[in-house]
């Protein structure tokens, strides 16, 4: 209701007419997945001109990717993100929501016991876990 009253006030709320449309010769037609597309990568080019950290193919699976990403990293557990993408299979959901250097960071200071001597060496500037280059290395990923 907020969307239709800022946008589309001639629009009912519970009207039969489009809520994205496009308009050709003054005719409003649905939009399409197509329209979606196109209308996502040229603002994904314009956001990449400010912000290098944009990817170059921005497309909108991106960002159902992307939601599965941070929800995964936040801790949430992955069958229920599984659940809200719609997966019947838990294995679908593995492609969204791997694990990337900064939850196996997580992961390896979890595994390491407080009073472990290893802790000494992980705590050590030549050890730093927050190594980027040297988790990768660690993780098989380089």
């Amino acid at each position: 209701k907020k969307y239709l009253t800022l946008f589309h006030q001639e629009l009912k709320p519970l009207s039969d007419q489009y809520l994205f449309y496009v308009t050709r010769n003054q005719i409003r037609k649905r939009m399409t997945e197509d329209n979606v597309r196109k209308l996502v990568a040229k603002y994904g080019v314009q956001a990449r001109k400010i912000c290098k950290e944009v990817p170059e193919n921005v497309h909108p699976h991106l960002f159902r990717h992307s939601w599965a990403m941070i929800l995964y990293q936040n801790g949430v557990d992955l069958t229920l993100i599984s659940q809200w993408l719609g997966h019947s299979n838990l294995e679908t959901t593995l492609i969204y929501a791997h694990a990337d250097t900064e939850l196996k960071r997580k992961a390896l200071e979890k595994a390491v016991p407080v009073d472990s001597p290893l802790k000494v060496h992980l705590n050590a500037e030549r050890y730093n876990i927050s190594d980027e280059e040297l988790l990768k290395r660690l993780c098989g990923l380089k």
